[in-house]
């Protein structure tokens, strides 16, 4: 298969007003090579994640881990045109995954390369743009629940509607969960329809911490939690008030802010014996896993799971893309189509 020796690709050096206003089309970008571990990719569709922008908006961060020019996306679908060595996937596989780079995934454009523990191929039944959405999101789901219930847990997912949180909450419930989750009043029916338990309105009750209680109170306590929004850190310093004793908290969502910053080290440092959180808590960064992309992958395919796209932009309107993302106000993902949209 003859390859061109440029593609078109969305990049960013310097980032100023947002990275919304600093990526600019390369239509020159050098075609990737890949590592002898790494597929080649014809990239059909990107999904994006906060850590597609969120990294780049801090100077200091992207001076010394995101590379200069990047290209962001992460999350990908696409068709294999040249299989790493020694995998079982091959040329013309259609698969899903992410991207080389945590931080600069480089999927958003015509072309990229993406590791063997990383890669999985799509199951029949499931389009290349549901399968673009499972990526982090998916895994970040997983991860953070997976290890830590049994069947019959009472989860608490905070941030029910987003990227992470309608993989969460569906997966809590493949898993045998029972789930309690938040999300704003437009939000309500789409978390119940996802399998959602109890659903906590989050512009009407505040603070979280009191409705939880109340909850525990009224019907059990929860023995997971999960922070996909980290902005009202009163549900750790109470958590034990609505929590079972060997509960944990984990810390998924963050932001360079200064509360942010100062809470996630006061939870981190400041002992429950001395007045500080009494349940064990632990931040998160997703690890890519083949098996679990894989079984999630299968669950969409049996209808278990169920991608959840707010929006698909064209390639061209990758900026857009962006502009919406950091409203979050997103329903589930926000897609980006490469091939053919360009």
């Amino acid at each position: 298969m003859d390859l061109p020796k440029h593609i078109k690709a969305w990049q960013y050096g310097a980032v100023s007003g947002g990275i919304e206003k600093s990526l600019k089309l390369n239509a020159s970008a050098p075609m990737p090579t890949p590592k002898q571990n790494q597929h080649l990719i014809k990239i059909h569709s990107v999904s994006l994640n906060p850590v597609d922008y969120k990294p780049s908006e801090v100077s200091l961060f992207r001076r010394f881990v995101v590379p200069n020019p990047a290209t962001p996306g992460i999350d990908f679908s696409g068709t294999i045109v040249k299989p790493a060595k020694g995998s079982v996937l091959k040329e013309g596989d259609k698969v899903f995954g992410c991207g080389a780079s945590p931080f600069a995934g480089g999927c958003l454009a015509e072309y990229a390369v993406a590791g063997t523990d990383s890669t999985v191929a799509i199951p029949k039944g499931v389009t290349m743009e549901h399968a673009s959405t499972i990526g982090v999101a998916g895994m970040t789901a997983y991860q953070t629940i997976e290890p830590h219930i049994k069947s019959g847990s009472r989860v608490f997912l905070n941030g029910g509607s987003g990227g992470v949180g309608v993989f969460g909450i569906q997966i809590a419930k493949a898993l045998g969960c029972e789930v309690v989750t938040t999300c704003s009043s437009r939000n309500i029916e789409l978390c119940r329809s996802l399998g959602a338990d109890e659903v906590i309105d989050y512009t009407k009750q505040k603070p979280l911490a009191d409705a939880l209680t109340k909850s525990a109170n009224e019907k059990r306590k929860v023995d997971h939690i999960v922070d996909n929004v980290c902005a009202d850190f009163s549900i750790y310093w109470k958590a034990h008030e609505y929590s079972t004793a060997g509960a944990k908290y984990i810390l998924v969502a963050g932001s360079p802010s200064m509360s942010y910053m100062l809470n996630s080290t006061k939870i981190k440092f400041w002992p429950g014996w001395l007045g500080g959180g009494k349940r064990k808590s632990e931040g998160f960064f997703a690890k890519p896993n083949v098996s679990e992309l894989q079984r999630i992958a299968n669950w969409m395919a049996e209808g278990r799971v169920k991608a959840v796209v707010d929006q698909n932009f064209a390639f061209s309107d990758a900026p857009k893309a962006f502009e919406k993302l950091k409203t979050g106000r997103a329903r589930g993902k926000i897609v980006v189509t490469v091939e053919g949209s360009y």
